[in-house]
């Protein structure tokens, strides 16, 4: 079970292996990727990325979709690059394992985690490879293949066969060319619904396998697991609490750097390896002791501030997903105007939350986003901003009559 206080989400006390049918299975991060394969098999490859998120849960469970012939099944972990054991199982097992669904036709894949989800803000990161056939979301008709699928899970990408052309598609989407010269098609879903796409392409000759002149401006949007949650303070302070999630994959890093926006002070930070729910160790640095440290921090002036974060270097074939936390004090972004709470700060990652102080109501939001309230009645606000480039949030509020 996990417990939300001052808008953080907590681990309480785990209950032990036998008492795992208590738990109620939940997840995050989920991002599919769906390859297309010979035009008139009716099959597509899937790759799943889903974070398991139940504290202490043995077992992950996902569902094989009705009308689809599921084959070439393989689990693996995100962290370590191991393969996973996993068997396909019913709805009693999966209901006893967490899983809250009355469909008692539906079949899962039951995945063994390599150990339990750790119980301090922990998760563990699966990667589901599996073919799917199904002739009602992947069809020919004349020259021109058709993938139309309802797709409930929010970050997904549809990469068309080699020497297809994309003349199609329902949904608003990035279009990014693969290394080998196939298409593919991403979108973040940032709605409550399914996404009712439909997308048609039609033969095309000579799609070179070329490097774009602009690649470094082209980067996959849904793909990004980067987010950001804030919690703030009473505004009279100036003062906020984040924690901010990030998966670093490179091939002998070790440390994190997170550059202190200028204007804002740092204080309080740590950090946790959300694969094992270690604590790792930090350092600040300023101005020189930047330098000194040969950090990749560019134009480093004496106000310059940074927090290093260190870990275990990643090897090859795995990855680290960290999550820092930190309190900032930024008046100049965060305040009171007259008897008005503002803030007034720019976001540059997909998904960014914002959850008031505590006796504050909402008043305006002007960049759109999904109003909920915490278990002890704080206003939150989930931005997602499916666009590579930043939004201007500005926020105001006003205290709730005693």
């Amino acid at each position: 079970m996990r417990l939300s206080i001052a808008g953080f989400v907590f681990a309480a006390a785990v209950p032990p292996l036998a008492a795992q049918s208590t738990l109620r299975q939940t997840e995050a991060d989920a991002y599919t990727r769906y390859e297309l394969l010979a035009p008139g098999s009716a099959k597509f490859r899937i790759s799943y990325e889903v974070t398991a998120t139940t504290s202490g849960a043995i077992y992950y469970f996902n569902p094989i979709r009705k009308g689809s012939i599921a084959s070439d099944e393989s689990v693996a972990d995100r962290a370590t690059g191991k393969p996973l054991s996993f068997d396909v199982v019913g709805a009693v097992e999966a209901r006893a394992g967490g899983v809250r669904n009355t469909d008692t036709s539906q079949t899962y894949i039951r995945v063994r985690l390599n150990r339990p989800v750790p119980t301090h803000d922990g998760e563990a990161r699966l990667l589901i490879l599996k073919t799917y056939e199904d002739p009602l979301s992947y069809f020919v008709r004349g020259d021109t293949i058709v993938f139309t699928r309802p797709l409930g899970i929010k970050r997904n990408a549809v990469v068309l066969p080699k020497g297809y052309e994309l003349v199609s598609s329902s949904f608003p989407s990035q279009v990014l060319q693969e290394a080998d010269g196939r298409v593919g098609v991403s979108f973040w879903n940032e709605t409550p619904s399914e996404a009712a796409v439909t997308l048609r392409a039609v033969p095309a000759r000579d799609v070179a396998a070329s490097r774009s002149t602009v690649r470094n401006r082209l980067d996959e949007r849904a793909h990004q697991d980067r987010k950001i949650v804030y919690s703030l303070r009473q505004p009279e302070t100036g003062t906020f609490d984040l924690y901010h999630d990030y998966t670093e994959s490179r091939p002998g890093t070790a440390t994190y750097v997170n550059i202190v926006r200028a204007g804002s002070t740092v204080s309080n930070p740590r950090a946790r390896n959300l694969d094992t729910g270690d604590e790792l160790a930090h350092e600040t640095l300023t101005g020189d002791a930047i330098t000194r440290a040969k950090l990749d921090v560019k134009d480093v002036t004496p106000q310059t501030e940074v927090v290093v974060f260190s870990f275990p270097v990643v090897v090859p074939g795995t990855s680290t997903r960290l999550r820092m936390y930190e309190t900032y004090t930024d008046t100049a972004r965060y305040g009171t105007v007259g008897d008005e709470l503002v803030w007034d700060r720019s976001f540059g990652r997909p998904a960014n939350v914002v959850i008031l102080p505590e006796g504050w109501m909402l008043t305006n939001s002007a960049i759109p986003a999904a109003v909920s309230t915490t278990p002890d009645g704080r206003i939150r606000l989930d931005f997602v901003n499916p666009r590579p480039d930043e939004i201007a949030v500005l926020i105001t509020a006003r205290r709730r009559p005693r």
